[in-house]
């Protein structure tokens, strides 16, 4: 088959209509209909179905576009591959983590790198869906439990917990609770129980729900959850690792945690050499050293 002729049918399939594949490829609509028809033809099958809304690929052009997806991952691999063996840091680089530590801890942390890398492209993608790295869904993932997929380089980074925590000006206006069962006269704020979380938080959750808490707030992530306690809303479950950015939340009732959760970065065995990962590993590590140095001092205090 021919390989230009494979690119545009790849590009039709992925937009769904030869106009915007045109634009994509700085191509007229008839020149991307003409390769198109020449790829038909010569495997002798029909690979779209035409409608006035667009494109739908047909059986066979499902089963062709799933290969040239293949193959257009493994070119991005390679031509990464290529561009990393270059000994500046630039282009782009995707990393998958959880909403709740993407943008409670990580995003703070990210003018650091790019001050040290200003021609590095960071593409966050903040989502609970584990992504395959080893498809090249992501470059490098840090995730709550340690990935379970097969030829990926990774590395624990720390152990978080699960707590509770409010503000000052909550507690001096509601009380602070000292035993479990005042927690009943208390907003809860913390995730849906049918939302993704780690099952550390989730347990805790649940264990707090069987009390007859008299109001709740509930999020489908962290995030939002950090939002309703810095609005004095009421007692939230969250991370340990907010107090570093938040120092003034007050920890509430402090023997009730969760399981210790292992953070783990990870990313395919075939990015081993790349800069970019190198690059990010080892600002994550940095700041990771950094959050258990002040936690140690915070302790000694």
């Amino acid at each position: 088959m021919d390989w230009d002729k494979l690119r545009i049918f790849h590009a039709v399939a992925d937009a769904g209509s030869l106009t915007h594949a045109g634009d994509k490829l700085n191509l007229s609509q008839s020149a991307v209909s003409r390769q198109v028809r020449g790829l038909e033809e010569s495997l002798n099958t029909t690979l779209f179905h035409r409608h006035a809304r667009g494109l739908i690929l047909t059986e066979q052009g499902e089963l062709l576009f799933d290969a040239t997806s293949a193959m257009t991952k493994r070119l991005d691999t390679a031509s990464a591959r290529i561009r990393d063996s270059e000994e500046e840091v630039f282009g782009e680089l995707r990393v998958t983590t959880t909403t709740g530590f993407g943008t409670l801890w990580l995003s703070p942390r990210l003018p650091k790198l790019y001050e040290q890398y200003p021609d590095l492209k960071i593409d966050l993608m903040l989502e609970e869906r584990v992504l395959d790295l080893p498809m090249r869904e992501a470059d490098v993932a840090i995730r709550m439990k340690e990935p379970s997929q097969a030829d990926l380089i990774r590395k624990k980074l720390m152990m978080i917990r699960m707590c509770l925590y409010a503000t000052p000006d909550y507690l001096a206006e509601h009380g602070t609770p000292v035993e479990i069962e005042d927690i009943m006269n208390h907003r809860l704020i913390c995730q849906n129980t049918d939302s993704d979380q780690v099952g550390a938080g989730l347990n805790l959750v649940q264990h707090l729900m069987t009390y007859e808490i008299r109001s709740t707030l509930t999020v489908n992530n962290y995030y939002g959850v950090l939002q309703g306690v810095l609005n004095n809303l009421g007692i939230g479950v969250l991370p340990d690792y907010v107090t570093e950015d938040f120092p003034d939340l007050v920890q509430v009732l402090p023997d009730l945690e969760s399981a210790d959760v292992p953070v783990f970065l990870a990313y395919p065995e075939e990015l081993r050499h790349s800069q970019r990962v190198s690059a990010f590993k080892d600002f994550v590590q940095e700041e990771i050293i950094s959050y258990r140095k002040q936690l140690r001092d915070k302790q000694k205090f």
